[in-house]
């Protein structure tokens, strides 16, 4: 846990800035995850909504990513990962017909709300996306007092966990909204390596000198993709 100790210290003392730095601007890429969970029985309606939806709006003008993933170990839950090259190009196609008829059909088989979260980039790199890979979904909430250790911490973790076995995407968003909140979207070629990285060393530091900075649950959900 030594290097986490030593990027505390180095926070407290150097004051990042990261309200400044770690955000997309208007001219930057615009990401959203959005989290859907349907009744069960709804499931197989779901996925051809999702599909279609996926389809349509990689076709749309701007748009760079178009995921969607399936939970694992609960089918009946989803999420969209998007990337779009500026927020207008996001709102576009936040707007157009195929979007409005999509969320219409969608919202009879919801049991939650549909749940869309706009984000701005951390740590990014372009990265390439695999119908075979493993997917995680890591919600991080940071208290606000403790943002600047909280994020060196992440992107310490980002660094190490690039260069394991396997390791196809390892990247950091923050919430628009709520800057604090932010979500690690990995991508691993095998179960093996999710699991393998899961109980790295790194990992471990990781997830013991971030506790302390947390305000809610570290929430790691896994997918694959549809």
């Amino acid at each position: 846990m030594r290097i986490f100790l030593h990027l505390a210290l180095g926070s407290a003392v150097l004051a990042l800035g990261f309200g400044q730095a770690g955000y997309a601007q208007m001219n930057e890429p615009a990401y959203v995850i959005t989290y859907i969970e349907v009744t069960p029985t709804a499931t197989e309606r779901a996925i051809e909504l999702l599909k279609a939806h996926g389809e349509a709006s990689r076709d749309d003008d701007g748009n760079a990513r178009f995921q969607v993933l399936q939970r694992i170990g609960r089918p009946n839950h989803f999420a969209l990962l998007e990337t779009w090259v500026d927020t207008e190009a996001q709102a576009t196609h936040a707007a157009a017909a195929h979007s409005n008829t999509f969320r219409t059909n969608l919202e009879p088989l919801l049991y939650s709300p549909y749940d869309e979260r706009k984000h701005g980039q951390v740590e990014v790199r372009p990265s390439i996306d695999d119908n075979n890979a493993i997917y995680g979904l890591t919600h991080v909430d940071i208290i606000p007092t403790y943002l600047d250790p909280g994020v060196d911490y992440v992107r310490t973790l980002v660094a190490a966990s690039r260069k394991d076995a396997g390791n196809i995407r390892f990247d950091v968003l923050a919430q628009d909204s709520r800057r604090n909140h932010m979500t690690l979207v990995e991508s691993w070629e095998s179960a093996e390596d999710q699991a393998a990285h899961s109980t790295a060393a790194h990992t471990k530091e990781f997830r013991a000198a971030l506790l302390p900075l947390s305000g809610s649950l570290y929430d790691e959900r896994l997918y694959r993709p549809l």
